[in-house]
């Protein structure tokens, strides 16, 4: 699963949120809301990937964060994922940036807001708190994060 990039950040960013985005399209396969993470190291390698698996699963947790962070730990022999780079298609929720923060992951990387659950600027910020570990989260507008979810959801109401 080692897939290795190393163009500029702001590059990077978007290689990575496209990345993201197969892994979105998966989810969406499964008639599942298309949100897809993966794990990046420092070595710019993909590590780890998940797509939500809520409704699959039947499991409110199943988010794609959740799920990559799993894989991460799981592949490293190790809940610390210290140096580590989460992309994500969707700002992360409340939950899921908790998980992130409790992960020790370096960055999130999101490419749409989430105005109804985001935790890091739509809604709330945990990545602010004065907890003992301190997350950069970063916003890299990407219409395609945000265009797979509203032409699901246009398709889910027709």
């Amino acid at each position: 699963m080692d897939t290795k990039h190393s163009p500029s950040i702001e590059s990077d960013h978007q290689y990575f949120l496209n990345q993201a985005l197969k892994q979105a399209n998966n989810a969406q396969n499964e008639d599942e809301v298309p949100i897809g993470a993966i794990i990046v190291n420092k070595a710019n390698e993909i590590v780890s990937v998940g797509y939500n698996k809520k409704e699959g699963e039947n499991n409110c947790t199943r988010h794609a964060e959740i799920i990559a962070i799993e894989r991460a730990s799981e592949k490293i022999s190790n809940w610390r994922l210290t140096g580590y780079t989460i992309y994500t298609t969707l700002e992360p929720c409340i939950m899921c940036a908790g998980a992130i923060v409790h992960a020790r992951l370096e960055k999130v990387v999101y490419g749409a807001k989430d105005l109804k659950w985001g935790g890091h600027s739509s809604i709330t910020n945990i990545f602010d708190l004065n907890l003992n570990h301190k997350t950069e989260a970063i916003y890299a507008q990407n219409e395609l994060c945000s265009g797979i979810l509203t032409n699901f959801f246009k398709k889910k109401r027709k």
